[in-house]
């Protein structure tokens, strides 16, 4: 993001002879952190589960409960199969943003390139579901109320389809590399006088506020698939 920003991934995998790679591609460095992180994390998690559950298993457990029963208000019964997709998109972005928060990392959802990959998963995900609950009939999603809007509706329905990868990848982005600009700059304009500590809060709620409006959006694009199309006439 900036030339001169030291980030320690980057420092450590140089002193392994891959500062090429680091340099050019820091962004994917970063997403496999957070992603060894989370598997590492999941791993204790898991080990330490028990039947009466400590202050950690209980805040987590309601955690997933309050975003399971967020989602299913939306969705009804019926979406509950993907809500494991939902949950691990949820909890890789809100990490993913918070990395930034860090001197010396960056978030990976601070790069185009991570959100239009999740964006692309997200779309296609979505025509699964469409063609799980309606088998060949997910066409008529496409075909419109009447016969004779179908070389009208049609284009401007599948562009409209491709206009949400664009739609999910930009925006959360655009926001969250905002948030690693002005932190930056912050951090090397008067980093030792805290002045960058009210942007890292507003940081921390924009990281949570992004994550949860692609959730969001993402849940009600599947919403969409799940339910019946007007039959062209």
């Amino acid at each position: 993001m900036f030339e001169n920003t030291f980030l320690f991934l980057d420092a450590l995998l140089e002193k392994i002879g891959l500062g090429e790679f680091a340099h050019h591609y820091s962004y994917i460095v970063h997403t496999w952190f957070v992603m060894l992180i989370l598997i590492i994390s999941s791993i204790v998690f898991v080990r330490g589960v028990q039947l009466l559950p400590d202050k950690g298993q209980l805040f987590f457990e309601v955690l997933i409960e309050k975003l399971e029963n967020f989602m299913l208000d939306i969705t009804g019964p019926e979406g509950r199969f993907f809500f494991p997709f939902i949950a691990t998109l949820f909890i890789f972005i809100f990490a993913a943003n918070l990395l930034g928060l860090i001197p010396g990392f960056e978030s990976p959802t601070a790069n185009i390139n991570t959100t239009l990959s999740m964006a692309i998963l997200t779309f296609i995900y979505t025509h699964i579901i469409g063609v799980k609950f309606h088998g060949i009939k997910y066409i008529k999603h496409f075909l419109g109320p009447v016969w004779w809007l179908i070389p009208l509706y049609t284009p401007i329905e599948i562009m409209s389809h491709f206009a949400r990868i664009l739609s999910l990848s930009v925006r959360l982005f655009g926001n969250i590399f905002g948030k690693e600009m002005i932190l930056g700059i912050l951090f090397m304009l008067a980093g030792l006088y805290l002045a960058p500590l009210p942007i890292m809060f507003l940081g921390l709620l924009v990281s949570f506020i992004q994550a949860l409006i692609f959730t969001v959006l993402a849940i009600l694009y599947f919403v969409g698939a799940m339910e019946e199309a007007h039959a062209a006439e």
